[in-house]
């Protein structure tokens, strides 16, 4: 997605970062280039403004559900991966194979 325009900043790298700038987990540097790169590209403002939608829907209908540390490790680990272009296993590589119960 871009708007055509030249930026600052790249509409990739905006989008690429984006989970980022909405949970605060970037330096206020960062937060500042984001939200100059908003005022200029609509396209990107309208990308935010769904994904600052869909992130409140969430929170609204499971923001009191504890989510464990390993999976958020795995969820991230996977996003890494597919933001790198790498191939994601459709398996858990970290799982150890299931053994076959006795009769």
């Amino acid at each position: 997605m871009s708007c055509g325009e030249p930026h600052e900043t790249d509409c990739s790298e905006i989008l690429d970062h984006l989970y980022e700038f909405l949970d605060r987990e970037m330096p206020d540097s960062d937060c500042v280039k984001f939200e100059h790169h908003f005022e200029e590209c609509s396209p990107c403002l309208e990308k935010y403004g769904l994904e600052q939608a869909v992130k409140k829907l969430v929170k609204r209908c499971c923001g009191h559900d504890d989510v464990p540390g390993d999976l958020r490790d795995k969820v991230m680990g996977r996003i890494e991966l597919i933001r790198s272009g790498q191939a994601v296993p459709e398996q858990d590589v970290t799982a150890s194979p299931a053994t076959p119960q006795e009769s």
